[in-house]
């Protein structure tokens, strides 16, 4: 019972740190792309209007920019406080993108930021508005070698494991980085930032048409905005459709719990909600051809054979040649001095056993099945909210261009509102990428619970506390610094 504590406490930790950095990184992804198109059209048009828009929006992601650093600090921290075994189980490959993030990436945004945020008039336009693109460029370089991180914890490729060191090491960096997995994942969530970063100008400019105040300033960043956000969403779209191919092909176990699959086949209906479904829509999604095969969740569980004849054994069977894999390793460990030939023949079973060694750790195959209810509504929260907003900034653009907008206070407030549901569906997609993969850290490889550090579960209990007051009190600090620069204006940047 202390070790299921400890790890969901550690899980609920790391849940809480991820899901408070989170509120932070889109918004710097999209705010980015936005205040840089704003300077572009100042620095062509030679019109210090678009520079006034641009260097308000700046300072609302200066703003967010620094409390997502604090954030984003404790969050790489935590993989050695609460989470040492997996550190060290896969330090060399997963340590490399971080470091490179933190180097290069971190590098980059912080002395491109210093020239476009107090650079304005020391500089010349053009070097400024290179500076301002970079800062943009160097947060998505930044959320790239992050996310091929993550992605590696998905879809481990490019390495092996090591007996003599107990570890997985790197053999292949590129297909590291190569990874399909990262490469959609770094798309959908980049464009997920514009989503964001587009919402929460229309409604913050939205606000200003309430208050009769700034009117072109806003109609202009509504327009600028909208159609960011609007190219944004259609290929967040397009990158959401390539990951459902990839969980189908990798994580099929998460696929199933996203559509509350409990038995799959040929022509899989999709669920839009309990009781309405697509006839043979999931197997379109999900493998591109309507009569493509998509296991359900006891099929997984059970083992089962594909239409073209391959064989998928079931978790019990899993479970057994991971137990053989662990006591191989055992055994190889204890024996490579005293006895090498019984060493060999151990190593021998272990690398035919290789593929399930992460299934030794599981106890019952019911523990493969993740938290069913959860993923199924996190999805349909994520996709709906998606379409919603989608459709939010098309008839926003379009009465802004008709001229009508000023007039549309329904609209206006439709928009504001919208704020807080573009960062509900973005924690939403969190939950099904993340929660999705459980029982693993690393999808096969590593279970959770044998993840964890060694430690009590109050240490990790008071510190879960001591981070909920924290990132607290970071959130209503940015809050009252924003609105106060809000309420402002745009009038503060004519200085």
């Amino acid at each position: 019972m202390v070790e299921n504590a400890l790890v969901d406490w550690s899980r609920a930790q790391f849940a809480l740190t991820a899901g408070y950095h989170w509120i932070f990184v889109p918004l710097t992804l999209g705010l980015a792309v936005i205040m840089a198109t704003m300077e572009t059209l100042s620095v062509i048009k030679k019109d210090e209007f678009w520079k006034r828009t641009a260097k308000f929006w700046m300072k609302l992601f200066a703003i967010n920019f620094a409390v997502g650093i604090a954030t984003g600090i404790i969050l790489e921290f935590e993989f050695g406080t609460n989470w040492s075994n997996y550190a060290w189980f896969v330090g060399d490959i997963f340590g490399a993108p971080l470091a490179i993030e933190g180097i290069l990436a971190f590098f980059m945004e912080a002395t491109f930021f210093a020239v476009m945020f107090f650079g304005w008039e020391k500089v010349t336009k053009k070097t400024h508005l290179t500076a301002t693109w970079l800062t943009g460029i160097g947060a998505s370089i930044s959320a790239i070698w992050i996310l091929i991180a993550n992605a590696w914890m998905q879809h481990p490729v490019g390495m092996e494991f090591n007996p003599d060191t107990v570890r997985h090491e790197m053999v292949d960096f590129w297909a590291l980085v190569l990874n399909p997995v990262a490469i959609v994942k770094f798309f959908h969530s980049v464009f997920s930032g514009w989503m964001t970063g587009s919402i929460f100008v229309i409604g913050i400019s939205c606000w200003y048409l309430l208050k009769k105040r700034e009117t072109r300033f806003a109609l202009a960043s509504i327009r600028v905005a909208a159609l960011v956000g609007i190219v944004g969403t259609m290929a967040l779209m397009f990158s959401g459709d390539q990951s459902g191919v990839h969980a189908a092909k990798y994580q099929p176990m998460k696929l199933a719990a996203a559509e509350g699959l409990e038995e799959g086949g040929q022509r899989v209906a999709l669920s839009l909600v309990p009781g309405i479904e697509i006839p043979g829509m999931l197997s379109i999604l999900a493998t591109h051809d309507i009569d493509g095969y998509v296991p359900g969740i006891q099929n997984m569980i059970h083992g089962y054979t594909t239409p073209d004849g391959t064989q998928n054994p079931s978790a019990q069977e899993k479970i057994e040649r991971g137990k053989l894999a662990l006591n191989a390793f055992r055994t190889y460990r204890q024996l490579k001095e005293s006895d090498p030939i019984a060493a060999n023949e151990a190593r021998k079973i272990l690398n035919e056993n290789i593929d399930y060694f992460g299934y030794g750790y599981i106890d019952h195959p019911e523990e493969l099945i993740p938290p069913v209810d959860l993923i199924y509504w996190a999805f349909r929260i994520m996709v709906g909210l998606g379409g919603a907003l989608l459709l939010l900034m098309i008839v926003v653009l379009w009465a802004e261009w008709k001229q009508k907008l000023v007039h549309m206070k329904w609209l206006q407030w439709a928009a504001l509102c919208a704020i807080p549901f573009v960062y509900i569906a973005g924690q939403a997609g969190w939950i099904v990428a993340e929660v999705g993969r459980q029982p693993w850290v690393i999808q096969g490889l590593l279970p959770t619970k044998a993840a964890v550090s060694s430690v009590s579960v109050g240490a990790v209990q008071t510190t879960f506390f001591l981070f909920v007051a924290i990132f607290t009190l970071f959130l209503a600090i940015e809050l009252r610094i924003m609105i106060k620069a809000i309420k402002q204006g745009p009038e503060a940047e004519k200085q």
